[in-house]
């Protein structure tokens, strides 16, 4: 048996515990743990595909299996914290349903990336890795000296607005070095550097910072390459 084959599904089978651990621990109110576990799946989700071209054993069931632990992870999970997020702000027992608009267009966003072949060296729309990770962020910001950017109004705005994000048609660049000169990667060493420079400025909650920037950066070079 060829074990090295079954290593990339080991790896996306990772990605999607952390998404399953995560849905538990947030409906346990350990909002903090399930953005942990969160983050380690995308690390986990960079890593599945970077070994299969490593060991050459790319397969067509691991994009489906790719596809599908994202669902869980990075469409149901951030869903679930926004949930409880505004749970937080709200009486009404129904306006924390909101949250769940955004597994729908996760589902539909996944749907799209699965079946367009121009997203090879560029995304058309957010990827849920990237939406997932500016949601769980606000967990800590809700906790920090800046605590007041978090309201109902905020997160229902960041709901819904992220969500359409997901199915954009705006173009977004993809973090793929063919080669790492600068004359070819200018705008991801630029993002990178600020990233960065962010991280060490504001720690965790650079995040959300990091992610605006990706997609402002995005929409930038996209007017200038017009």
């Amino acid at each position: 048996m060829n074990i090295k084959k079954h290593i990339p599904n080991s790896i996306t089978c990772g990605n999607l515990l952390c998404g399953c651990i995560g849905i538990v621990a947030t409906f346990k109110g350990e909002l903090i743990f399930a953005t942990y576990l969160l983050w380690l799946a995308i690390v986990l989700d960079f890593f599945d595909g970077f070994v299969a071209r490593l060991l050459k054993v790319s397969s067509p069931i691991g994009k489906e299996l790719d596809s599908l632990a994202d669902m869980v992870t990075f469409g149901v999970l951030p869903s679930v914290i926004m949930y409880h997020l505004i749970t937080d702000y709200t009486d009404n027992a129904y306006l924390p349903y909101i949250g769940f608009v955004i597994a729908i267009f996760s589902a539909l966003r996944l749907a799209k990336f699965n079946i367009d072949d121009r997203q090879t060296s560029v995304f058309i729309g957010l990827p849920t890795p990237a939406n997932a990770l500016f949601i769980s962020s606000l967990v800590f910001i809700a906790g920090s000296d800046y605590s007041s950017i978090i309201n109902l109004t905020s997160l229902v705005i960041v709901s819904i607005g992220f969500s359409l994000l997901l199915v954009s048609p705006i173009e977004l660049f993809a973090l793929k070095f063919k080669s790492f000169k600068w004359t070819d990667n200018k705008l991801r060493f630029t993002f990178l550097l600020l990233s960065v420079l962010l991280l060490g400025l504001f720690q965790v909650l650079a995040i959300p910072m990091i992610i605006i920037g990706y997609i402002v950066l995005s929409v930038i070079n996209n007017m200038i390459s017009q």
